[in-house]
């Protein structure tokens, strides 16, 4: 009898019955040993060796700061709300940078890579199903390397060639964990190529073991609960001119003319005095900056009226020019179509007069005194 272990040892001494069962036979001859020995080798040969089994793995988590990811794959989250103009509060784990044509949202994660053996490892990501509106709504990754926390770290994600997300590293015989970055970009869309709904998509990342070429792999589905929405988005903007008035952000823009009066005499900084009937318009440029995305029209309107008008009428008028020395339109609270082709993301040069009555009199005023004015942009 022999007894043989898998794991290397093998007793081929005979039980001690079988050693006295023996030593009662006669000898063997020559031969029959030889077969005997044979079959031991034979026996031994065929034992397999205990060898430590390759595997690996890869998974995602979420990092801190970034959006939640449901379930152990695939891994489902979503980065809920989003424009192209980057305006309002982005979901929870969303980051959003405003670009001069569209808006990156993007968020943290981390990957955990486990392969045995002291081996190095990579990471690739590869789009598995696309956005529906693909143009609306583009994938993009930021490597592990990298910070992850501007536009430019970001690259597009295709569904035919993969990109990095965590370059070759090693393992040192330790799972891997690293932080990249995965990103959406909204682009302006307007007229034929405009859209706002919801879509869905999936990406599936790839762990690449370099030593022996085994693989493992893990899929984000942007589905949960329910993808991704676009929406479409209007913001209106003023801003100062080159050689004009500086207007002032706050909660409302402001201008200030300073010192004014009805001969144009010693006008401020970025004024220009234009003498017309019954006294001096003081004229300054400005800016008017519409944005929108996501509209069929590539075109809006936009109107300015006088919301409140100055508490002395007669001496001080505000008016509207398409050129710095007018002719000039009294603004009132009748809307006053300003342009009615204004495009996306295209400044519109104004001039905002101040008309100074240099009547005398009864009529006289001098002090201050301030006026509003709202400016409405419409998209169809």
């Amino acid at each position: 009898m022999m007894r043989a272990s898998c794991n290397g040892d093998a007793n081929i001494s005979p039980s001690l019955p079988e050693k006295r069962s023996r030593e009662n036979r006669a000898p063997l001859s020559p031969l029959r040993t030889a077969l005997i020995i044979s079959v031991f080798f034979s026996i031994l040969l065929i034992c397999p060796t205990q060898a430590s089994a390759q595997s690996q793995s890869l998974t995602i988590a979420q990092a801190p700061g970034g959006i939640a990811f449901i379930g152990t794959g695939p891994y489902l989250s979503q980065f809920g709300t989003m424009n192209a103009l980057g305006i309002g509060t982005p979901a929870a784990g969303v980051n959003v940078i405003a670009l001069t044509t569209g808006a990156l949202y993007y968020t943290p994660y981390t990957l955990t890579g486990k392969v045995n053996g002291n081996h190095t490892i990579t990471v690739s990501a590869l789009i598995k199903t696309n956005f529906t509106h693909a143009a609306a709504l583009v994938l993009e990754s930021c490597p592990s390397s990298s910070a992850c926390n501007t536009s430019g770290v970001f690259a597009p994600m295709s569904t035919a060639t993969s990109v990095t997300v965590m370059p070759p590293t090693a393992n040192n015989n330790q799972p891997v964990t690293v932080t990249a970055g995965l990103g959406i970009l909204v682009p302006d869309n307007d007229g034929a190529g405009a859209f706002a709904g919801t879509d869905t998509a999936s990406i599936t990342l790839t762990l690449l073991d370099e030593n022996n070429n085994k693989i493992a792999t893990a899929e984000i589905d942007l589905t949960s609960p329910t993808g991704e929405t676009v929406q479409s988005a209007v913001k209106l903007t003023l801003g100062t001119a080159t050689g004009g008035l500086t207007i002032s952000p706050s909660n409302d823009y402001a201008a200030n003319y300073g010192n004014v009066n009805g001969l144009g005499i010693g006008p401020g900084a970025g004024l220009t005095t234009v003498s017309v009937s019954g006294g001096t318009v003081y004229s300054t440029p400005y800016l008017i900056n519409p944005v929108f995305a996501e509209f069929s029209q590539t075109t809006a309107t936009i109107t300015a009226a006088l919301t409140t008008n100055f508490a002395h009428p007669a001496v001080l008028q505000l008016d509207d020019a398409s050129a710095l020395t007018g002719p000039f339109t009294q603004l009132t609270t009748t809307p006053l179509t300003i342009t009615s082709t204004a495009a996306d993301r295209s400044s519109i040069t104004r001039y905002l007069g101040l008309f100074v009555s240099n009547v005398s009199g009864a009529g006289a005023f001098t002090g201050s005194d301030t006026a509003t004015i709202t400016f409405t942009m419409t998209v169809p």
